[in-house]
């Protein structure tokens, strides 16, 4: 009985809620971030109003950039010798970064930064003669070094794109923000999706790790090659960023979440990364979102992983 009640007691917030039915960001916690001026600006999105926080764990996904004590070859970088202070992919490469994805209630984040940093990687290399989306949904359903809906690791998922490689959205199917049986089997030529169409797999020539907390040998990479993946821990503030700067401000540790990283500038002296997110375009700065540059805010600068496109 004594054991019961414990057990009672850790599913219960402070407040006497039960966590699972906490909601995770409210009117309170807003004004609270805006009273603190911590260089970001907090809102309370409509969409989130009644979020708990069981559910708000569902838009994460990430276990960390890779397994425990399976690190990834790391690439070498000769850092830049004129790295500029504003960088930003979508000017760099006009037409090759693809638009924000929603990923919905599926701990999906670590295929869709996969899958969305491939994707860019194939159209700049190709200077946009391979536009392709490539599908995270593939990798929900069939990376088995992966647990779909209820998350993965981003090294993972480049492996898989190097060993498989992706199948566009419209030839494997539509994302659903499930986990489903996988489509494809080892005899797979046609798309799922689109029988009679020849399947063409598109994959990664290589997966690999970047230098951890080594800003320009990451913004290198990024210069040379495209956007990265990046994971970081989430906490409960970052729900209600609306634009600004992010560094956490208040409020519980949620999980790791996995994004794609695709620039980065300086505001009020305050350097940054510029990153997507895959949470749709009505969130942060019309999907988008800055993040403290060069103090490893959250984690960010320590998990990061990306490769190479097979043309």
């Amino acid at each position: 009985m004594l054991a019961i009640a414990a057990f009672l007691v850790l599913l219960v917030s402070g407040d006497g809620i039960p966590i699972s039915k906490e909601k995770v960001i409210s009117r309170d916690l807003v004004d609270k971030i805006n009273t603190l001026n911590v260089g970001w600006e907090a809102t309370l999105y409509p969409q989130f109003e009644n979020l708990t926080f069981e559910s708000a764990k569902s838009m994460l996904g990430s276990r960390g950039a890779w397994p425990e004590g399976s690190l990834p070859p790391e690439i070498e970088v000769r850092v830049a010798e004129n790295i500029p202070e504003n960088f930003d992919a979508r000017k760099q490469w006009p037409g090759s970064i693809h638009p924000i994805r929603n990923q919905g209630q599926c701990g999906s984040c670590w295929a869709f930064g996969a899958s969305e940093v491939l994707s860019d990687r194939f159209a700049i290399a190709s200077k946009n003669q391979i536009y392709v989306t490539l599908s995270a949904q593939q990798l929900v359903d069939c990376d088995l070094d992966n647990s779909g809906c209820s998350g993965g690791w981003p090294i993972n998922a480049w492996n898989y794109m190097v060993k498989t490689g992706l199948l566009t959205e419209q030839c494997y199917g539509p994302y659903y923000a499930k986990q489903y049986t996988c489509r494809l089997t080892a005899n797979t030529t046609d798309c799922p999706w689109q029988p009679g169409v020849k399947a063409r797999f598109y994959h990664a020539k290589s997966a690999y790790k970047l230098p951890a907390k080594n800003v320009e040998a990451i913004q290198t990479d990024i210069m040379n090659n495209g956007p990265v993946e990046a994971d970081f821990t989430i906490f409960q503030d970052f729900y209600a960023y609306r634009s600004g700067i992010y560094v956490h401000a208040t409020g519980k540790q949620l999980g790791g979440h996995a994004i794609k990283i695709l620039g980065w500038g300086t505001e009020d002296n305050v350097d940054y990364w510029l990153c997507a997110n895959s949470w749709g375009a009505n969130w942060g700065i019309q999907g988008y979102f800055k993040i403290r540059r060069g103090t490893d805010e959250c984690g960010i600068e320590d998990g990061l992983a990306a490769g190479l496109p097979l043309l």
